[in-house]
């Protein structure tokens, strides 16, 4: 692989925008069954899934055939919310914090399409050689 790959030009990014539109799913599920008796708001450890990853993508180089292979397992499992206040039918949606994060979540999802954006026009002015 050359040295201006995608991966190595890119970073992080990718798999940042994937993670974020799937804890966006699992966020916006939570919203729509804030009514529902006895639902369990869930979400992931972003931080935990996204260090996983990143240790993933980073593979350890094995110079002897007696060293073992660095390998790295994320933990990807949905935890359940500590509600503040669980109401009285069961349900640990907040609906304002659920908001607050789905609205924080977008924001980092948006912030990480303009770096790629910023990444992907550099790039092509990188190939037209300007």
């Amino acid at each position: 692989m050359s040295a201006l790959g995608f991966k190595n030009s890119l970073g992080i990014h990718p798999q940042t925008m994937q993670l974020r539109a799937s804890r966006a799913e699992i966020l916006a599920n939570n919203l729509a069954n804030a009514d529902t008796p006895n639902f369990k708001a869930r979400d992931m450890d972003f931080n935990a899934v996204l260090e996983g990853e990143s240790r993933r993508s980073l593979k350890m180089q094995v110079t002897d055939s007696s060293h073992l292979e660095g390998t790295v397992k994320a933990e990807t499992d949905l935890l359940f919310r500590n509600p503040y206040q669980p109401a009285i039918d069961g349900n640990t949606v907040d609906s304002q914090m659920e908001q607050s994060f789905y609205t924080e979540n977008a924001l980092r999802y948006n912030a990480s399409f303009e770096f790629l954006s910023s990444k992907f026009k550099g790039l092509k002015n990188a190939i037209k050689a300007q």
